[in-house]
């Protein structure tokens, strides 16, 4: 008799179902949306320097020898051959120069969706440095496939290469909140106590949590909850839920799932002027817009 086949996709806290809300991490990195556009390697020259186009995000992976990443307020980091930097606002004042005779790297060009994770991306550091011991498991994995897809002629290159850019930004982002060197709210999922109080927005964001709630769901004084909470987010637990919420609604407004005053009394505001309001305040337009901008995308209905 054949034994049943392990479930290689249990999540965590015990149970399969589990992860579907208790797996925080996985709420806030599926508010991810980017696209990569290019992948590209080089061979650099001893003291040469690699020219990263200005204003674009890129994620770059050493294979022969090593890059000094060189600031000017800051000392020179080494990148050693297996390391993999992201740069979530592309190069800016950052030089990485080859440190060896002969340095070959992996270079992956994308752009993160301006509303996507609003908060997260501008407060991400210049530079995120996973070390080869950190990422040898999964880098190693993931360049030999990307590097077939960007000589593969078929249909549908473009999005698997796009697929797999995404996945790596994803995992270097869990690799960095998991090594505790996280700053700006992720920083908040490694601390247990304020990672209990984010899980509570998201598991129930419709609820209206007072500032008590989430101090007693983090084990805290309110003082000392408030306090902390927003060293770790960079913003106050209320705005913070807040923030949640309407990004929430941009999605169900991006999905046509009802209509604009629908959706502001779904997550919670009185009235539709309400919503617009904050809305516009933290996206930069009104729901209207949005939700004009989804029905313009939308394929035809069949008659």
């Amino acid at each position: 008799m054949m034994e049943s086949p392990e479930n290689l996709t249990i999540l965590p806290d015990g149970g399969p179902r589990a992860g579907v809300s208790g797996d925080l991490l996985s709420h806030v990195l599926a508010q991810v949306r980017l696209t990569g556009d290019e992948v590209f390697s080089r061979t650099l020259a001893q003291a040469e320097q690699l020219d990263l186009d200005e204003g674009q995000a890129h994620i770059v992976v050493v294979t022969v020898g090593a890059l000094r990443m060189e600031s000017g307020d800051q000392a020179p980091v080494v990148i050693e051959a297996g390391d993999l930097v992201l740069l979530p606002r592309g190069p800016g004042a950052l030089r990485l120069v080859a440190s060896h005779p002969r340095v070959a790297i992996v270079a992956c060009r994308f752009w993160f969706d301006p509303d996507s994770l609003r908060g997260m991306i501008f407060v991400l550091p210049r530079c995120i440095h996973i070390e080869r011991a950190q990422g040898a498991g999964w880098v190693d994995g993931m360049l030999p496939f990307l590097m077939v897809e960007t000589s593969d002629a078929q249909p549908g290159a473009a999005l698997m290469i796009s697929r797999i850019i995404d996945l790596m930004v994803i995992r270097t982002l869990r690799s960095w909140v998991h090594e505790g060197r996280a700053t700006g709210w992720l920083g908040g999922l490694s601390d247990a106590r304020i990672a209990r109080s984010l899980k509570a927005i998201h598991e129930r964001p419709l609820q209206r949590w007072s500032i008590n709630e989430l101090a007693h769901k983090a084990g805290m004084s309110r003082s000392s909850f408030c306090e902390r909470f927003a060293a770790l987010v960079g913003r106050s637990p209320l705005r913070y839920q807040n923030e949640w919420r309407l990004g929430l609604a941009r999605d169900l407004l991006a999905r046509r799932d009802a209509r604009v005053g629908e959706i502001g009394l779904r997550i919670g505001y009185e009235s539709e002027a309400a919503f617009s309001r904050a809305y516009k305040q933290l996206f930069g337009h009104p729901p209207r817009v949005e939700y004009a901008l989804a029905n313009e995308a939308a394929p035809a209905k069949p008659r």
